[in-house]
């Protein structure tokens, strides 16, 4: 584990993204709310905070760190066939929150396609990935392109 003592405390936040792709009748059983496990964004949602909350316990080797806010977004997006996730997690500390945003992203997507998988087998999950961070030595990083 990366010895982060000598690091300042300092405001951290990171913003990750990532999309389930999916048939356009699972997308609109999924906005409906007619998906037979339930309600299938409000789910994502707290699967999405709580995987935040926990990812020192999923990945190795990453610093527990005291998360101030988690924020969930899932937004359907007709035109491309798909949820669109975005995790932004922010926390006072030594070390960044990168994991967490892109854990959050990734438990998210993953009940989708649990909730939905008996309507829809081909369903993808892709593009998971930081958009931005802000805070601690590197400072500030924001994909370009987006």
């Amino acid at each position: 584990m990366v010895d982060v003592g000598d690091k300042s405390r300092t405001v951290r936040e990171a913003t990750a993204t990532g999309t389930v792709t999916m048939k356009p009748s699972t997308l609109r059983m999924a906005t409906e709310g007619r998906a037979k496990k339930g309600d299938v964004l409000a789910a994502a949602r707290i699967a999405g905070i709580m995987a935040a909350k926990n990812t020192p316990h999923i990945i190795p080797l990453c610093h527990p760190i005291e998360i101030s806010s988690v924020r969930v977004e899932l937004k359907p997006v007709k035109s491309k066939n798909c949820i669109r996730i975005t995790s932004t997690v922010k926390c006072t500390g030594r070390t960044g929150v990168e994991m967490e945003a892109l854990t959050a992203v990734s438990a998210a997507a993953l009940t989708i396609y649990d909730m939905l998988k008996a309507a829809d087998k081909e369903m993808s999950i892709g593009g998971i990935q930081i958009l931005e961070k802000k805070g601690g030595r590197s400072g500030h990083y924001r994909r370009s392109g987006k």
